[in-house]
């Protein structure tokens, strides 16, 4: 009997707006265990039909994106936004010290990410792979540089 692999669902970057509402609701279902109808409930939509259309067609409300990503646990909506703007996103930084496993993790998506800006390079082909690694690698330096700032400044706690 054999198992499906789990996603690596941090490194994974959406091509399109479908694509990212998709993967949404892949990450509820394979993660959090929730069908579209318990989605559309979470999201305080009455008629789960609509949010079948929604996802079908792509076109889901601007004001029931953070209610349905919410509900899904992952904003990739937002992710794809923001990257076809040309834009990254990056999380809110705490000033947290680091620790050994968050470095490695630091060299394992820089040493990734060379590999296939390596390989594209060598023999160009199809780019999404490369960008979606180099778009999170983007991602994960500015946090910390702007976790570094924060560490420098602490805010106060009210």
């Amino acid at each position: 009997m054999s198992s499906k692999p789990t996603r690596n669902w941090k490194r994974i970057q959406p091509t399109s707006l479908r694509h990212a509402l998709e993967l949404c609701k892949d990450h509820a279902r394979e993660r959090l265990n929730k069908s579209v109808e318990r989605i559309g409930e979470d999201m305080g939509v009455s008629d789960h039909w609509t949010l079948y259309k929604w996802l079908s067609t792509g076109r889901l409300p601007t004001n029931m994106i953070r209610p349905f990503e919410t509900a899904c646990g992952i904003d990739y909506v937002t992710r794809w936004i923001a990257a076809s703007s040309g834009r990254l996103l990056v999380d809110v930084a705490t000033g947290r010290n680091l620790n050994h496993a968050d470095i490695a993790e630091l060299h394992e998506h820089f040493a990734g990410t060379v590999k296939l800006l390596s390989a594209f390079y060598a023999r160009p082909g199809d780019p999404a792979e490369t960008l979606a690694a180099l778009t999170k690698h983007m991602e994960h330096m500015a946090w910390h540089r702007s976790n570094v700032v924060q560490h420098a400044n602490p805010q106060l706690e009210l």
